[in-house]
Formats: structure tokens, C-alpha cells, sequence
């Protein structure tokens, strides 16, 4: 029986038609092979012992134009199997081109949904690029391993497209493969495991690529489902499929050349077409049967399939093969077994003859239908057919070569007996789901053996983040670590006593590298989010995973360069030179009393130079620009609302001027006992707690009082003013105390 220690492996396959039954195989570009293998793969994995749950993230599509399956929410496999559809982007389907831009907002669904279950996947793995940068993301930001399998990859495409004359700037535009081929070398930066199915595919393609790494690759053969892949045994062909190929045959008795495929130009159906038409022993002796997708009418189809169509539709024309070649319109994806089976029965082969076929699971099918094979020497087919000895590689190119190994595998009977059983034992060696599920466990156990517990994440290996339904924010000062060791131990205590709901925040105006080396030597709790240099960055975690939506939302008519020359001759301000002062989002200058200008005054120059931005004073002596959507206070509203954690279950520990925009909100605020004279003012706001004690004793206190890691209660001496003191007070509250320490904090 499976307990809930059992593993919880989640797979990431964002693009094309997903469900459960009845996949639509070569309904387009995007709805084919490798659709088919992760469901099989969810599914067989969810029957293995040690596995709890298994669920396969894709995105929602709710569009008139496809099933209303693909609107469902969640789909139930069985066996604690799963799909989960995630509205990302426009609720219409897309080509895999135009997903680019929506990737972030699926990361962001996809956190939300591991807080509902809460529970966090013991591994992530990512299908074909546009997953691959969410699940390296994933896993990055939740501390656990990712496996990655490209499926195809960019570089491999481009080089195809340019080989074919195809002008550069037209096939990266038209293929997003910028975008394509940058994710892919982001995922394989981030994999712990490579997943491949051939050999070739680490030799030749991978390799190409700038983040290669040989170690990480593992080469597992994708698996069949032995109960739909069968021999012909007299009575599991289908009537209905017998007659949808043989309506268009004069002599249906004869052999039967199957192909299965896309109506795809790389497919390349066009030159089996010629190969047949080319032979008149092929056209005496056998019939060729085409199975190239659903279609109603030529001109329905998209701009590819209907190129494809027409040429082929010509070929058929221009060699007059009327009567001997069928062409079905229409087929459900569980009639695909018995085309396979009648090919079979009637002693014929299978053909892949595509330019390139990384995974070749046609040729497993055919070859677990004892139906022997000829496929492109390329990919999966070399391994398929090394193994399996069930047929021959072909050059897809060489048409006459081609045309002599149909017509020696359509006439030599005892070759043909020999190549059928040799596949149908060699599928049942080599290409069983259940092999392929122990393999791939079996690889990924050294990665499981890192993580302790990680359904309760008793350990800071992992972030709290997606569990966690409060958080503590505090900043770094010199002071507050240096005096009170005792207070961190506390802290310390809570935090790791109170796993997972409590996550643990720093926000300060260091550099990332100081705070860290800080946290280190005092031994603070392991952050969970790191916010530093004033709100410039984000990062998450141990791994300190940097949150690049973020960077893009600083970036908003951010013009530094701008900026740096409206100051240049400022008096009284001097670019502060020391190491980690300066950022990209955050320009520092030392400041001079009574020489440079007020706070105000620069604010309102930098204003009429049409230059956004905000301008912050600390303590008389420093002052910084950043962007206008930064700063703690934004920083921190962005992290919890992107993590669902509610304003009134974050508490911040406040002791600077540039802490005041956090006091602004509903955050849970706490002072020091010791904390800055500028911040007197914001005793008047409600949700502020004034501390007894100073340094990180105040903290701690203000947890207690707050009764933070229990119920949650505001005190009542942090209620704030009657409403008309507040407004008394705010009027007196100076904009030159909004400040901040830019070396201390």
C-alpha cells in the first residue's frame, strides 16, 4: 500500500493537446510523439511501488475551436495520477512560438498549486524547451532536482533550416529560436539528470551546445504499452479500419507499406511517394498506405500540412497511383494499434523515413506489432533497430536505395518472418514501460537520496516558500548582529521549530555576497528570500535563485545613464566608490549637509528631466536613486503576492528610514528598542509594535507579542492612534525621513 512518504514526481509538458485517452496525434505540429510518451510515462510511473503520486502540468486551453477536455482543470489518470492544466496566457490555443511570453505567469500558477496541496515534488521534469525554463525555475526556487528531456532541440533546428538555403533573421523570427534555444541551455545548466533516449542524441546534439555536460546524461529507451501493441492474431483488426484503408485499393490483398506520421515537410513523406511510385515491382506487388494526420478538407489544414498535402496529393497524380495508395481522412487515436496489425497481417513493413527522428516511438509500436521496420538511420531508429534487429536503416535521401530495400522486404518471405520476431522479442528485452519506469528511478535515486523527509521539509535543504502561510522580514545592521547572540539563537530556534509555515526574509541595502557572509558568521536562519540592495534584487533560497521577473519589472523606464548625467555636477554628492555600494538598479552617492541640495530638490530635477525614479536620504549622509517600482517595502508586497502569503501574516523588523514604505501597508510592523530617530513618527500608524528592547531581542519580542507563531493577534499597543492623532501626527512627518542606510542595512 502507498503511504505518503511515497515520492511525488511532477512532469512539465507545457505545449500542444493533452489528455488522458485518445490523444490527437498529429493534429498539428505541437500534438505528437512526445505528448503521448509523458502521459505513458505519468502513468506507468504512478503503478511503480515507491512512487505516491505523479502529476503532469500542461496548460489550459478553453477554446471552441478544440475538445472542451483540454478546459478541465484536473484530469484523474488513476493510481494517484494526474493532469493539471495551468490558464496561462490568452485562454485560446497557441503554437509553442507564441508561449514564450506566458512562461513566468505559469510559474506563478504552478507555485500556487503546490500551496494548495502542500506538498512539494521530490522531483520536477521538464519536456522540450518552453518547460524547461519553467521546470529549471521550479525546482530552482523549491530546492529539489530537475531532469530534463528536450525532446528536439533549437540548434539542432536551426542548423536543419539554414542547411535548406532558409535565411537566418526569417527562421529565428518564425521559430522564436532565441528565446528556444537560450531555455534549453538554461535547463541544461540546471538539470541534475539529462533524460535522453538515444545515444546520438547525446553525441551529436546535446553536444553542441555551450552548457554540455556528458556526466549528467542518461541514455533510458522510452517504453510501449505492450496491451495495445500487438501481432495480429485473426480477430483484433477492426473492421472499421480494414475499411477505411481498402476503399481507396484495387487490390487490398497485396502488402501494405505503413507510414504514420505528421503531415510534416520533415516527415518527409514526399520521398517515399517517389521511392514507391519510382518501382513498378512496388506497384505490381504491394500497396502503400499513408496515414498522415485527420483532415477534412486540403484547405482547413494549417499552412504546413496543407504544403505537405498538395505535394503528396501531385506525387500521387504525377505517377498514377490510383487504386494501390490510401490516403484515410479520418482515424481515432485508438485505431492507430490495428494500422499497424493490418500492416502486419498482411506480411508488410513499416517506414519512418524522416529527415531526423530523435525518439522513433513509431518504430517501437511497429516493432511490438511484429511488423518490420524501415526507418531513417537518425536517432532513436539506430538504438530501436540495434537492439531489436528487426529491419533496416535507411538514408531518407536516397531514394533509390530505398526503393530497393521496400522491394526486398516485401518479397523475401523468411526475411520478413525473421525481422517480425526479432521485434516482437526485442520490444519485450529492451522497450517495456515497466523497464523503462525501474531505469529511470534507478538513475534518479542518487538525486533522491539528497532530500531527508522533503514532504515535511524538516530541513532549510529546500524552501519554505510554497508551504508557508507567514513570514519574517528584517534587515542586516552591523549593530543588530554584533550585540546580540542570544537573541539569534532564539530567533534561530522559532524559525526552525515552526518549519514549514514560517518562512524567514532579510531585506536590506547590502549587496547579496555581504549578506550572506554575514548570515554565515552569525548564524542566522537560512533566509528564504533574500532582498537586497534596497529592493534592486531578489533571490530565493540556499541556491539563491535570482527572480528574473522582477529585473524585468525594475526595469520599467529605469535610465541609470540618464540619471548619473543629471547629477554629475551636482554639489555636494560624490558617487560612492567602495565595492558593493553600486547596482544596476542602484545608484549611491555620499552625501553632504548643507552643500548638496535637499532630498526634495534633486527628487523634483531628476522629475522635470522626465527621469522616474525615487530618491532616498539616510541619516544626512547617504543617498540613493532606484527605480521607481522599487525599495523593501515594493519588494516585499511583490514576493508575497506572487508566493500567496497575506499582508497581515508578514512581520517586518524595522529600525532604518528606509524601512518606512513597509510600515506604510498592512504589514505586521515591529521597532526596535533602539531603532532610528527618524522613524518616531511611524508609532502613529496602525500594525506597528514599539519594542522594549533593541537589536534582535526586539525582534523576537515583537514575534512574541504579535503571538506570531501561533494564532497571529495584533496588540493592542500596536492598534495605532485614534484616527485624528494619526492625522496629526502624519502632518509633521518630513519627506526627508524617508531614508535609508545604504552601508549598514
Amino acid at each position: 500500500m502507498k503511504t505518503p512518504d511515497d515520492l511525488y514526481i511532477v512532469h512539465i509538458s507545457i505545449h500542444g493537446l493533452i489528455r488522458g485517452e485518445n490523444l490527437e496525434l498529429g493534429r498539428d505540429a505541437d500534438t505528437g510523439g512526445q505528448c503521448k510518451y509523458v502521459v505513458e510515462l505519468v502513468k506507468a510511473l504512478s503503478e511503480h511501488e515507491n512512487v505516491g503520486r505523479v502529476d503532469l502540468f500542461t496548460r489550459l486551453v478553453s477554446d471552441p475551436k478544440v475538445s472542451p477536455d483540454y478546459a478541465q482543470p484536473v484530469e484523474d489518470l488513476g493510481n494517484n495520477a494526474y493532469i493539471r492544466r495551468i490558464l496561462a496566457g490568452p485562454k485560446r490555443y497557441l503554437r509553442k512560438e507564441s508561449l514564450w511570453r506566458y512562461l513566468d505567469s505559469f510559474i506563478d500558477q504552478a507555485l500556487a498549486l503546490f500551496r494548495e496541496s502542500h506538498r512539494l515534488p521530490d522531483v520536477i521534469h521538464a519536456h522540450y524547451a518552453d518547460a524547461g525554463y519553467v521546470g529549471s525555475r521550479l525546482a530552482s526556487l523549491l530546492g529539489c532536482p530537475f531532469i530534463f528531456t528536450g525532446h528536439s532541440l533549437g540548434r539542432t533546428k536551426l542548423e536543419s533550416l539554414l542547411a535548406n538555403k532558409g535565411d537566418r533573421a526569417k527562421v529565428e523570427r518564425s521559430y522564436n529560436l532565441p528565446a528556444r534555444i537560450e531555455a534549453e541551455e538554461l535547463a541544461l545548466d540546471s538539470a541534475a539528470m539529462v533524460c535522453t533516449s538515444t545515444h546520438q542524441e547525446v553525441k551529436q546534439q546535446y553536444s553542441v551546445y555551450e552548457l554540455y555536460a556528458p556526466e549528467r546524461m542518461r541514455v533510458i529507451p522510452p517504453g510501449v504499452d505492450l496491451s495495445r501493441f500487438e501481432p495480429p492474431n485473426g480477430d483484433n483488426i477492426p473492421a472499421a479500419v480494414s475499411a477505411k484503408i481498402e476503399r481507396f485499393l484495387d487490390h487490398p490483398e497485396r502488402p501494405a507499406i505503413l507510414s504514420i506520421a505528421r503531415a510534416d515537410e520533415k516527415k518527409n513523406l514526399s520521398s517515399l511517394v517517389h521511392a514507391y511510385g519510382q518501382s513498378k515491382t512496388l506497384r505490381d506487388r504491394a500497396n502503400l498506405v499513408l496515414v498522415a494526420g485527420n483532415r477534412d478538407t486540403i484547405s482547413s489544414l494549417n499552412p504546413g500540412a496543407r504544403k505537405v498535402w498538395t505535394e503528396l496529393l501531385q506525387l500521387i497524380d504525377d505517377y498514377d497511383l490510383y487504386g494501390c495508395v490510401s490516403i484515410p481522412k479520418h482515424h481515432e487515436p485508438n485505431e492507430i494499434p490495428a494500422f499497424y496489425r493490418y500492416a502486419a497481417a498482411k506480411k508488410g513493413l513499416f517506414i519512418n523515413p524522416a529527415l531526423n527522428e530523435p525518439f522513433g516511438l513509431t518504430v517501437i509500436e511497429a516493432a511490438a506489432s511484429g511488423l518490420p521496420v524501415l526507418a531513417t538511420n537518425d536517432g532513436g531508429p539506430r538504438d530501436i533497430l540495434g537492439n531489436c534487429h528487426n529491419g533496416e536503416l535507411i538514408d531518407p535521401l536516397d531514394i533509390p536505395a530505398l526503393t530497393e530495400k521496400l522491394e526486398r522486404g516485401v518479397s523475401d518471405p523468411d526475411l520478413w518472418e525473421s525481422w517480425s520476431q526479432s521485434g516482437i522479442d526485442g520490444v519485450n528485452r529492451h522497450y517495456t514501460w515497466h523497464g523503462h519506469v525501474d531505469r529511470y528511478l534507478e538513475e534518479a535515486s542518487s538525486l533522491l537520496a539528497e532530500i531527508t523527509q522533503p514532504h515535511l521539509i524538516t530541513e532549510k535543504i529546500r524552501t519554505s516558500l510554497p508551504l508557508a502561510d507567514r513570514i519574517v522580514f528584517t534587515g542586516l545592521e552591523g549593530q543588530l548582529l554584533e550585540e546580540d547572540p542570544e537573541a539569534i539563537r532564539r530567533l534561530r530556534e522559532l524559525a526552525n521549530r515552526n518549519q514549514p509555515n514560517l518562512g524567514f526574509g532579510i531585506a536590506s541595502g547590502r549587496s547579496l555576497k555581504m549578506a550572506r557572509d554575514l548570515i554565515e558568521k552569525h548564524g542566522l536562519p537560512e533566509p528564504d528570500i533574500y532582498i537586497t540592495q534596497l529592493g534592486a534584487e531578489i533571490h530565493y533560497g540556499k541556491r539563491q535563485v535570482l527572480d528574473l521577473s522582477w529585473e524585468k519589472h525594475l526595469s520599467h523606464r529605469w535610465e541609470p545613464e540618464a540619471i548619473m548625467e543629471t547629477l554629475e555636477n551636482i554639489p555636494g554628492l560624490k558617487v560612492q566608490e567602495e565595492p558593493g555600494h553600486q547596482h544596476r538598479f542602484k545608484i549611491s552617492y555620499h552625501f553632504e549637509k548643507g552643500v548638496a541640495p535637499r532630498r526634495k530638490e534633486i527628487q523634483r530635477l531628476l522629475r522635470e528631466n522626465g527621469l522616474r525614479a525615487k530618491v532616498i536620504l539616510s541619516q544626512g549622509k547617504w543617498l540613493d536613486v532606484i527605480p521607481l517600482r522599487s525599495g523593501k517595502g515594493q519588494a516585499i508586497r511583490y514576493v508575497t503576492m506572487r508566493w500567496g502569503i497575506p499582508a497581515d501574516r508578514v512581520l517586518f523588523y524595522a529600525r532604518r528610514g528606509s524601512d518606512y514604505e513597509a510600515l506604510s501597508g498592512q504589514f505586521l510592523g515591529v521597532l526596535g528598542g533602539d531603532h532610528a530617530l527618524e522613524l518616531k513618527s511611524t508609532t502613529s500608524l496602525p500594525r506597528v509594535y514599539l519594542a522594549e528592547k533593541p537589536n534582535f531581542a526586539g525582534l523576537v519580542e515583537g514575534i512574541e507579542a504579535y503571538q506570531f507563531d501561533g494564532g497571529i493577534e495584533v496588540p493592542e499597543s500596536a492598534e495605532g492612534l485614534h484616527p485624528e492623532e494619526a492625522e496629526e501626527q502624519e502632518a509633521v512627518l518630513a519627506p526627508d525621513m524617508i531614508a535609508h542606510s545604504s552601508d549598514e542595512d
